[in-house]
């Protein structure tokens, strides 16, 4: 019986010494405060092992009960002094030894750890570096790497977006339990967004693909805004082509294109002037119907109609109009030039000065003007009036320039009754017709040979204004050689200088062939030729051996 009774106190010894290595491994205070009396005084019975065998972790109430059993053993005279001092004094080096043990392993862990730290920095210090052979590095450094060390990697500052890639392909292939996760390709984008180099995109693309290529991989790490980002990020880098190759890759990944895949993609292209491809992305994108919002669709008009592309920024006009997004009224007058521009368009201009309206039409004095001179240049003076005075009635108001386009226009048609109206109309309105007015008049008179006319309007000019233009009288010198009234274009010719014009090289040249060819008055010609090398100008050598030829044939005859 003694046997048995010593027999299970060593027991409960070494549980109690088990109890204290848990303790320690959990973190947790010390509960056994007990221990020390049990093994020194062996006043243990067989019911307070039982206890500490199968219930280590409440110390309290091991603590109480235990007390209370040794209460009741010294009571009932069950122990005696013997030989059991001699056992417990064995028991107490036993748990000695088992304790030591315990915190020689705890001592080892908390080397592997720090060892494990140590190897993790140094990997971290390899990473930051320029070293070209990385992946022979990493081989020797030897880490015990999981994904959650790849992802503390990947959260970590002051690594390139080069040696990411590079890290995470040898991390894949060294465990397979180690894949690219989203979180991943995300941090990566970032990176190399943030350091711009070409070279680390074009990397990340070829990792991108290498999973979008893969069914298992694509729609479960991919997704449509880190393919957007990429686009995105090749157009910041002016690399156009390889943001089309995204683009044309998006579908074949799984995914659908939005809005600012659509955009991010034209802005790449239409800004390096890719215009075939751009024309295949806004096509594209007309037919799924998606359109961009607000400012988008004005920059999307906007990059075509610099790039010539008026008919496909229509389209996309026309499209955000069924859809009730407005661009802003600059990137509509963009595109009513364009439109102008091609005479096959012009109608579609013109259509479009129906949509402005409030403050975009008060201040759209542009793209009427543009409507205006196109239908002037198809000498389409009927429409032009018609608009012209749509503009006196609804607004914006004309100013001088409009009315010179239509006057331009009548004068080269040959309507100068009409051009003349339109200046009454222009007077009428508080305008004061400038020298350029006057002179597409007189243009047009000396034109048909109406020089009677055409002096008039230039008296008209000289009252108004001090100074004319070298072509008002350039014109009339014209008109009256055409006519072979040589003196009148000479005295032209004479007061020019004193309406502030000075007679260029043109003048006199025009002035000596009349006289030379028509006239055949030598005589006035080599004057002119003098007055000219008087006031510095050049008579090309042409018309001054054709002086020369008209003095020797008169004077054989």
């Amino acid at each position: 019986m003694w046997r048995s009774i010593l027999c299970r106190s060593q027991n409960a010894t070494r549980s109690i010494a088990v109890t204290r290595i848990l303790t320690k491994k959990t973190h947790r205070a010390p509960s056994l405060t007990s221990l020390p009396r049990f093994s020194s005084s062996g006043n243990a019975s067989a019911r307070n092992l039982r206890f500490f065998s199968t219930s280590p972790t409440t110390p309290s109430s091991s603590t109480a009960e235990l007390t209370h059993e040794e209460s009741n053993s010294f009571d009932s005279g069950l122990f005696e002094s013997f030989d059991f001092d001699a056992n417990g004094a064995s028991t107490e080096a036993e748990i000695a030894t088992m304790e030591a043990s315990e915190e020689g392993s705890i001592a080892e862990v908390g080397e592997v750890n720090q060892f494990d730290e140590e190897k993790f920095e140094s990997l971290l210090s390899l990473l930051r570096s320029e070293e070209e052979s990385l992946e022979f590095g990493l081989k020797e450094l030897d880490v015990d790497l999981n994904l959650d060390r790849v992802v503390r990697v990947f959260e970590s500052p002051g690594i390139s977006g080069k040696n990411l890639i590079r890290f995470l392909k040898w991390a894949t292939t060294k465990k397979e339990e180690i894949t690219v996760t989203t979180s991943l390709l995300e941090s990566l984008l970032v990176a190399i967004s943030v350091e711009g180099r070409r070279l680390n995109a074009y990397a990340l693309w070829d990792l991108v693909k290498e999973i979008g290529e893969n069914e298992s991989t694509s729609t479960s790490v991919l997704n449509l805004e880190i393919l957007n980002e990429l686009i995105a990020l090749f157009g910041k880098l002016g690399k156009s082509k390889a943001a089309f190759h995204v683009f044309s890759k998006t579908e074949e990944f799984g995914f659908t294109p939005n809005e600012k895949t659509y955009y991010v993609t034209l802005e790449a292209l239409c800004k390096r002037s890719f215009m075939e491809w751009a024309c295949v992305v806004c096509e594209k994108m007309l037919k799924s119907g998606v359109l961009p919002q607000g400012d988008q669709v004005s920059n999307i008009i906007t990059w075509f109609c610099k790039e010539g592309k008026a008919e496909e920024a229509y389209s996309v006009y026309e499209l955000a109009k069924a859809k009730e997004i407005l661009p802003s009224s600059t990137s509509v007058a963009t595109l009513i030039s364009a439109l102008c521009k091609n005479d096959g368009t012009l109608a579609f201009a013109q259509e479009m000065l129906s949509d402005l309206s409030g403050e975009a039409r008060r201040h759209g004095i542009k793209p009427f003007s543009d409507v205006i001179h196109s239908l002037c240049r198809m000498k389409n003076v009927k429409d032009a009036k018609a608009l012209l005075l749509d503009m006196i009635s609804k607004g914006p108001a004309p100013g001088n320039a409009v009315f010179n386009l239509i006057i331009h226009a009548c004068s080269r048609s040959g309507d100068l009754d009409e051009a003349k109206e339109v200046l009454k109309l222009m007077q009428s309105r508080g305008l004061k017709p400038d020298v350029y007015t006057y002179t597409v008049i007189i243009s047009g008179y000396a034109k048909g040979g109406l020089m009677k006319e055409a002096q008039e309007m230039l008296a008209e000019a000289k009252k108004k204004h001090e100074k004319l233009s070298t072509v008002t009288y350039h014109s009339l010198i014209r008109g009256y050689c055409k006519i072979e009234e040589y003196e009148e274009a000479l005295k032209l010719l004479n007061e020019m200088e004193s309406f502030g014009v000075k007679p260029n090289a043109d003048e006199y040249s025009k002035l000596v062939q009349s006289f030379c060819l028509k006239a055949l008055d030598w005589e006035k010609a080599e004057m002119l030729y003098e007055e000219m090398k008087q006031k510095g100008l050049h008579l090309n050598a042409i018309t001054q051996g054709l002086i020369r030829a008209v003095k020797e044939m008169q004077s054989e005859c």
